[in-house]
């Protein structure tokens, strides 16, 4: 076993994590529903109770569905990977803190490469323009997804697991990160411009992703970081701003403006219609 399979705060947020996790998703999902609530970006189009009930009970889905589908999800599967001394960090057996912190960085990686490879495989995309045919972006779009993609996405995570071997904590740490992340710059709302400007130098913002879900196909093919904003730079794909601006651009992709209460049925059937988007 390697050196951080002791970590009694692993053990703890191991055998804690489902209401761990539960507690920062409900915890980020009112904190920022209050911000774009006070401080709203833009004028919704969908009633909000349709729009939130809708994208909620997807999400709600999909954790059951993972649930039943996998024998083991991410943070039980870094445990069985730690305790046989399974991938490269454990190999290494490196220090808790920088094996976490590595940890971090790389499955973040992988998830912006995982989200540009969705938007450049056509079978890929029709499942994920479930995401992208959101008429309205607020924080509960941060957490619709088809639940093929998520299974695709608990795989491919499992994958990265078995090769890195990173420690139960990090993945934990790594899944509230990217959930909170991901309901915070999802939000219909804004940072002051020079706030702004300084955090999305380390992280994304909701100005900087809201880009990536114009209407626009070169701009919804811009800022595909989740968390990390580095990716994007380094990879040529950051876009500071929309070119209508932030309240002038539109939402979603040109096939479906003119549905705009997407049921939670019609986003389960979406990838399987005839191809438009």
């Amino acid at each position: 076993m390697s050196k951080h399979g002791g970590f009694k705060m692993s053990d703890f947020l191991l055998e804690h994590e489902p209401s761990v996790r539960m507690g920062f998703f409900f915890g980020s999902l009112v904190l920022f529903g209050m911000w774009e609530t006070l401080r709203p970006t833009r004028t919704p189009t969908v009633p909000r109770l349709w729009h939130w009930l809708n994208n909620l009970g997807l999400t709600v889905f999909n954790s059951f569905l993972l649930r039943f589908t996998f024998p083991v999800l991410a943070a039980g599967f870094a445990a069985i990977t730690t305790t046989n001394g399974w991938g490269l960090l454990n190999w290494l057996d490196l220090p808790l803190v920088p094996a976490t912190l590595i940890a971090i960085v790389v499955l973040d990686l992988v998830v912006y490469g995982q989200h540009v490879l969705f938007h450049a495989v056509p079978l890929f995309w029709r499942l994920h323009k479930v995401h992208h045919a959101d008429v309205d972006y607020d924080v509960t779009t941060g957490a619709r997804f088809h639940p093929v993609e998520i299974m695709l996405s608990m795989g491919i995570k499992l994958g990265v697991i078995l090769v890195l071997g990173p420690p139960v904590v990090a993945v934990i740490l790594f899944e509230i990160i990217l959930s909170s992340m991901a309901m915070f710059n999802h939000a219909n709302a804004s940072l002051p411009t020079g706030l702004d400007r300084v955090l999305r130098l380390f992280v994304v913002t909701p100005d900087m992703h809201r880009v990536h879900h114009s209407i626009n196909r070169r701009e919804h093919n811009a800022n595909f970081g989740f968390n990390i904003s580095l990716w994007d730079r380094l990879f040529g794909t950051y876009k500071a701003a929309p070119d209508a601006g932030q309240t002038g651009m539109t939402i979603g992709l040109t096939d479906y403006q003119d549905n705009r209460r997407q049921s939670l049925l019609w986003m389960i059937l979406l990838p399987f219609r005839s191809e438009k988007g």
